[in-house]
């Protein structure tokens, strides 16, 4: 599915991985990984959907609801399988399927980078990288991973329903 993609969404999706890797590795070498990083980062993940900002908890999975509602029509329309169980099954496939959520969540992803660094400057005063990359994968390809699937099953129920046409009684 991923032959459909523009070079400009391909670029983008480069730079969400390529951004997402180097937070997750600043963050490691400026904090490391204790037990006091692990609760302050989820601590401090708990307390973001009540502060400024708590927009984005709207937002950012709204986007990537639409995003897995367009790919999974695409999925109903071509008889693929659901996304979430190729991932988690079929090793064939899984690089190529992760691909083409990573190019459709890209922009949502580096939205939600944005996003969480501004939040960090505004609230915690201060920069933790590997927050960010939590919050936007959390924010930005989860309700992908886990809408795409359903939504490509409604669709197929539609289309089936559709082509049945009206019946009688």
């Amino acid at each position: 599915m991923t032959e459909g993609a523009t070079t400009t969404q391909l670029w983008i999706a480069r730079i969400a991985i390529l951004l997402l890797i180097a937070l997750s590795v600043i963050g490691f070498l400026r904090y490391g990984f204790t037990v006091e990083v692990h609760e302050r980062i989820w601590r401090d993940i708990f307390d973001r959907p009540g502060g400024p900002m708590t927009f984005r908890f709207v937002l950012q999975p709204v986007m990537a609801a639409i995003a897995a509602l367009h790919d999974g029509a695409k999925d109903a329309r071509a008889g693929r399988s659901a996304y979430l169980w190729t991932l988690l099954t079929s090793s064939a496939d899984r690089g190529e399927r992760l691909r083409e959520g990573v190019i459709s969540t890209g922009r949502i992803i580096l939205l939600g980078i944005g996003m969480d660094a501004v939040y960090q400057y505004t609230v915690l005063k201060t920069f933790y990288p590997g927050e960010m990359v939590v919050i936007a994968i959390l924010l930005a390809f989860v309700p992908y991973l886990l809408l795409r699937g359903p939504f490509a099953r409604l669709a197929r129920w539609w289309t089936a329903r559709k082509s049945s046409g009206p019946t009688s009684r």
